[in-house]
């Protein structure tokens, strides 16, 4: 088999670099500004990695300082009386985590320039990894973002204890080990110890991040109650997060604490779903017609048992169409696993040797990192061994249509609860979810400028295709300043989001 050069080439457009963020983001000169009916002397941010400012796989201070509860801390809060805002900051700008020494989570990614011009993500190397999550931070924090953090893991105890990150399923977070105020606490007691005065509550991303980034690999726990039975790639049940979101909301007001909600966004819509096409494999005609040859007694197969099957309802004509493997000259969609196809083997042994595979659909999303494997090859001298083609994609790579559904089903859902509680507790709502929706169709403009959705270029994602940029932190600080004037009467100022970068160049990635 003679592929064309098959490795998609994710960074060949990116022409458009911004620079480390800056740190000197002059608010506007405006009206004077007021807080109205909001009191934002004691200000505690919940949530996960996009509270705590993570970006590019790892968080590193300059992600933390550009995060969105650091912005309005420091720009639209303090011009109205804002009180101080203290972060539990890691070591430097490496990223990455150590425990006892030994390297836990990996560093920062950097977009770094090969000798040819070609640009790609590869780890920084320009410090080293010291960031020791042993080390245990005197608090209190008002940033209580802890990333990986679920819904329900806000009131789980143990959630930063050490000894939970040794025990063979880990019962804790190595970032809320950093700062937990004791092995036994909870991020929401941590944050009421602080008495806050004004909160947001950006939570619930990861009840459904963690199974769409990983293909669907996970389960859908609608109907089980009891997360302490999850696995970190399952969906949350909608009322598990229901009762959990009421009960955190409850007990931040309940001592008189106003504040602001904000929805989940759509996570199919971000660059590490929209990146990889369905079809990146080139072929010329006569290797189109050796692979589909490789495919005939499979494609053979099926016919075989449409017929065997035919009037049955057990095998349908548009199924066998679907699985019907077929290359041609030119881009060719991958061939994937799809757990979700008829088995076969189960219905007829003399079946079992037919696989559950097809080709991808443009409906399919191939994850981000499935452009490192497609088109490489399990024997490196087999050219019928080269993955997308020869070897479907592992499950793993693909989330597939009823994939989608069941995240689509448990994010409205799940939006739905964070809508009825803001509006019965009379809270401030940011629509996070539409505001991503603008970024994917069309773009945000702001001063001198427009964020996209495109990965490396459009500004908006940082390398890891899933976080958002400094530049979009402070779009989100905007839109949350607006809602919070809305609800409270307030007047805010507002940051130019010119004054905040996007992704980092450097070539010390060796």
């Amino acid at each position: 088999m003679k592929l064309k050069d098959v490795t998609y080439i994710v960074f060949c457009a990116i022409g458009l670099i911004a620079c480390e963020p800056e740190f000197d983001n002059p608010i506007e000169e405006s009206e004077e500004f007021t807080s109205g009916e909001a009191d934002f002397s004691n200000y505690v941010a919940l949530g996960n990695s996009i509270t705590a400012g993570l970006a590019s796989n790892a968080l590193f201070i300059s992600g933390q300082e550009n995060s969105f509860p650091n912005i309005l801390a420091t720009t639209h809060f303090a011009a109205t009386g804002g009180g101080d805002f203290v972060q539990p900051l890691v070591a430097n700008n490496a990223g990455g985590l150590l425990l006892n020494g030994m390297p836990i989570q990996g560093r920062r990614l950097v977009l770094a320039v090969d000798e040819d011009g070609n640009r790609a993500p590869r780890e920084f190397t320009g410090q080293e990894i010291q960031t020791e999550v042993s080390t245990i931070l005197t608090g209190p924090f008002n940033n209580m973002g802890v990333p990986g953090a679920k819904s329900y893991h806000l009131v789980a105890p143990g959630y930063g204890s050490i000894q939970g990150l040794g025990t063979p399923i880990p019962t804790a977070n190595p970032y809320f080990v950093r700062f937990a105020s004791s092995p036994s606490t909870t991020i929401l007691a941590d944050a009421l110890a602080q008495n806050p005065t004004f909160f947001s509550l950006w939570i619930g991303n990861n009840d459904i991040l963690g199974y769409a980034v990983s293909g669907g690999t996970g389960v859908d726990q609608t109907g089980n109650l009891d997360p302490t039975t999850y696995g970190p790639n399952d969906i949350t049940d909608p009322d598990v997060f229901a009762g959990v979101y009421r009960d955190v909301v409850t007990r931040l007001t309940g001592a008189g604490a106003k504040g602001v909600l904000v929805t989940i966004p759509d996570v199919t819509s971000i660059p590490f779903f929209t990146t990889v096409p369905f079809n990146p494999i080139p072929l010329d005609a006569a290797t189109a017609a050796g692979t589909n040859a490789a495919y005939a007694q499979y494609n053979g197969g099926l016919q075989a048992a449409f017929a065997a099957l035919n009037g049955t309802g057990l095998f349908s004509e548009d199924e066998v169409a679907s699985r019907t493997i077929n290359f041609s000259e030119g881009q060719n969609a991958v061939v994937i696993f799809d757990e979700n196809l008829t088995d076969l083997g189960a219905i007829n042994p003399a079946f079992a040797a037919l696989p559950k595979i097809r080709q991808a659909t443009p409906e399919d999303l191939l994850v981000l990192t499935s452009s490192s494997v497609i088109g490489t090859r399990l024997d490196p001298a087999d050219p019928a061994t080269t993955i997308g083609v020869g070897v479907p994609l592992e499950d793993k790579w693909v989330l597939t249509p009823s994939e989608q559904e069941e995240i689509s089903t448990a994010l409205t859902s799940y939006n739905n609860t964070i809508e009825t509680i803001a509006d019965t507790n009379e809270l401030a709502l940011y629509d996070a979810n539409a505001a991503l929706a603008e970024v994917a169709a069309t773009g945000v403009s702001f001063n001198g400028g427009t964020v996209t959705a495109t990965f490396g270029s459009g500004g908006a994602f940082s390398l890891d295709g899933v976080h958002p940029t400094p530049r979009v932190h402070a779009i989100v600080a905007n839109g949350i300043a607006r809602a919070i004037e809305n609800t409270y009467r307030a007047s805010l100022p507002s940051v130019d989001p010119g004054d905040y970068g996007t992704i980092t160049l450097s070539n010390e990635v060796n």
